[in-house]
């Protein structure tokens, strides 16, 4: 009998895709969480979506399956136990409900189309531009990232088409002019740290100007409102108080990410004429590429709503039409076939898992779980006795980091955002509430450092396979601690140099 039990389970465990002692923790923390009487405030079942939502996260942290396996493991739980409906047909309406959601599908597109890069051979040509010009040495290379970040950032609104349509094919093509490819294990040459790179540039420069991603004029509203309109952040606001603290941010991230994560390759003497050998021997403009940079600029201009700003709001598009319309038109033009399109493995991927985890973040919004979280928050630092400057730095810290529970940053800010600035508003002396909502205002950037879920941007990157969970994870906490800390410290005393408080 005791040979038989040990047959099945050597069988089980070479075809099951799982790890066993993983698994076994991940089932301790879902039956610990269960166990644990429901919150005073909290329904059963909102209860019961927090235990699934926290058992998804450690699951995904530990590897017990691959991500997309552990998000249809979610998305089957919320169906079985009915905890966000009263029915198994509502049920599964809502465990689907995100994957109608244009920013999901943004996400995709941009995957997709970053192929059109790399078949025609324009990606690696603009990568090797950027060597021949700043590739002496690795984070020569990262400094170049950065700064077409930075550029891109005023005019598209859409920090996932910045970050994950536009820059980040640059930087894999780059990658791909070093041999440096997760397929082949080589991904750490240069490739770990660019992506880092390419990715950390996106939260900095999303909280430098109020155009660079879309949740920030709500962040404009939620501040009046908690200031009685006292402090209205324009445009040219905006970016007068983020310009010294971000431009410090850009700065000194490429340098602390080659600390956390150095590349293999770090001195690439021989690289720019290499780079101009092989920019001569490609020659000029292939008619696909000029398509593809046609399309590119195209849809470059439609994300910055210039076709808007020229003949009116009527003539708006969401930023995921644009990315649909970018999409087809490559296809119509033989710039990339349907087959492309079926074969981009990573883009599908991306769908299931993160789809899965917006519907979690959601669904805990729509049970009351985030609204509860922030009121006691709120009732508990009243009734603490802090004094203000703890009152302040306690707020900030709570609302960026509390932003592990979160998939979107507009869920996040609309969910929590204006709770916090309102005590803020009502705990903290009225010749210091300005420097408060500014580090607020730039936390609602910096937050998207934290996870690979953490904004449309990180799901492209983290999917592209440069980056493991754990140094994703680890740079992003402590990326997230240096920006707020040059923001604290850095950003309160230009802000005071500029008048603003």
């Amino acid at each position: 009998m005791l040979k038989r039990l040990a047959a099945i389970y050597r069988y089980f465990m070479s075809v099951v895709p799982f790890r066993l002692t993983p698994a076994l923790i991940t089932t301790g923390v879902l039956i610990l969480l269960l166990l644990i009487p429901v919150p005073q405030g909290l329904k059963p079942e909102a209860w019961r979506l927090v235990a699934i939502f926290l058992t998804t996260i450690v699951a995904i942290i530990l590897k017990v399956m691959p991500i997309g396996v552990m998000a249809m493991m979610a998305i089957v739980i919320v169906s079985l136990t009915q905890v966000t409906s009263g029915s198994s047909k509502g049920a599964i309406a809502d465990a689907l409900s995100s994957f109608s959601s244009p920013l999901i599908w943004l996400i995709v597109v941009a995957i997709l189309i970053s192929r059109g890069l790399k078949k025609t051979g324009l990606g690696n040509r603009i990568g090797l531009m950027f060597i021949a010009l700043m590739g002496k040495r690795t984070v020569g290379i990262g400094y170049g990232l950065t700064v077409c970040e930075l550029v891109l950032a005023p005019f598209t609104p859409s920090n996932t088409a910045r970050g994950g349509g536009i820059v980040h094919p640059i930087m894999k093509s780059i990658a791909g002019a070093f041999d440096s490819d997760p397929a082949k294990g080589t991904q750490g040459k240069v490739g770990t740290y660019l992506a880092l790179v390419n990715y950390h540039a996106n939260p900095i420069t999303s909280a430098m100007f109020l155009t660079a991603t879309a949740p920030n004029p709500l962040v404009v509203d939620y501040v009046a409102k908690a200031t009685g309109q006292s402090l209205h952040l324009s445009w040219t606001t905006w970016a007068l108080c983020m310009l010294l603290p971000g431009l410090l941010c850009l700065l000194l991230m490429p340098l602390v990410i080659y600390a956390l994560a150095p590349p293999q390759l770090k001195a690439t003497p021989n690289a720019v004429d290499f780079a101009r050998g092989e920019l001569t021997r490609m020659g000029p403009l292939s008619g696909k590429e000029r398509v593809m940079l046609g399309v590119f600029g195209l849809m470059l201009l439609l994300w910055a709503n210039v076709p808007a700003m020229l003949l009116g709001p009527a003539f708006t598009l969401d930023p995921t039409v644009v990315a649909f319309l970018g999409l087809f038109a490559l296809i119509i033009t033989g710039t990339i076939d349907w087959d492309d399109v079926l074969s981009e493995k990573s883009a599908w991927d991306t769908l299931v898992w993160f789809g899965a985890l917006v519907m979690l973040a959601e669904q805990l919004n729509k049970l009351g779980v985030i609204g509860w979280f922030s009121g006691n928050m709120r009732d508990a630092i009243e009734a603490s006795g802090m004094g203000w400057p703890a009152v302040a730095a306690v707020l900030v810290g709570i609302f960026v980091f509390s932003h592990y529970l979160f998939a979107s940053t507009t869920a996040h800010i609309s969910a929590m955002m204006l709770a916090f600035l309102t005590v803020g508003a009502q705990l903290i002396p009225a010749d210091y509430v300005v420097p408060f909502m500014l580090m607020m205002t730039a936390g609602s950037g910096i937050m998207m450092t934290l996870t690979h879920y953490a904004t449309g941007t990180s799901p492209i990157i983290f999917g592209s396979g440069y980056v493991t969970m754990g140094q994703w994870w680890k740079v992003g906490a402590v990326m997230c601690v240096v920006e707020l800390a040059i923001f604290a410290v850095v950003g309160t005393a230009w802000w005071k140099l500029i008048g603003m408080w």
